[in-house]
C-alpha cells in the first residue's frame, strides 16, 4: 500500500522526534511537535491536557533523572492517516535508587504538523 505526501510527511516528523528522544532531548521535542491543546496519556491514566502542563510534568520527571541510558526505536515508525506508530524502550536511573526500563508503543495524532493527541502504552 502506498503512503500518501501527507502521511510520508508524519513519517518524517516521526523520525525527527524520536532522534530528538534518543539524544535525551524531551524538552526539545516537547516544546518543537507539541500542539498547545496536546492530550498526553500514559496508558490508561487521565490525559496530561495542555502544552504548558505537559512541559512542567515532562521538567518535574527529567529533574529525578541521574542517568539516561537511551530512548531506542525498535519498530516502526508507521502512518495511516493522521497516525503514527512506533515502538521504543527507554531506560533511565532516577534519584531514588530505581532503574527504569520501558518498553512502550506510542500512538500519535497529528493536526498542522503538530501532536495533538499521544498515548504511550507500556511494558
Amino acid at each position: 500500500m502506498e503512503t500518501t505526501a501527507q502521511e510520508q510527511e508524519l513519517l518524517a516528523k516521526a523520525n525527527e522526534v524520536t532522534a530528538l528522544l534518543a539524544q535525551g532531548q524531551f524538552i526539545n521535542a516537547m516544546e518543537t511537535y507539541l500542539a498547545d491543546d496536546v492530550q498526553l496519556f500514559e496508558g490508561n491514566n487521565p490525559a496530561k491536557i495542555g502544552k504548558d502542563f505537559c512541559l512542567i510534568e515532562e521538567q518535574k520527571l527529567l529533574d529525578t533523572v541521574t542517568a539516561f541510558h537511551g530512548y531506542t526505536v525498535t519498530s516502526g515508525p508507521a502512518v495511516k492517516g493522521d497516525t503514527t506508530f512506533y515502538e521504543a524502550i527507554m531506560e533511565f536511573d532516577t534519584n531514588d535508587g530505581q532503574k527504569h526500563r520501558f518498553e512502550q508503543v506510542v500512538r500519535t495524532q497529528w493536526k498542522d504538523g503538530k501532536i495533538v493527541n499521544e498515548r504511550y502504552y507500556h511494558a
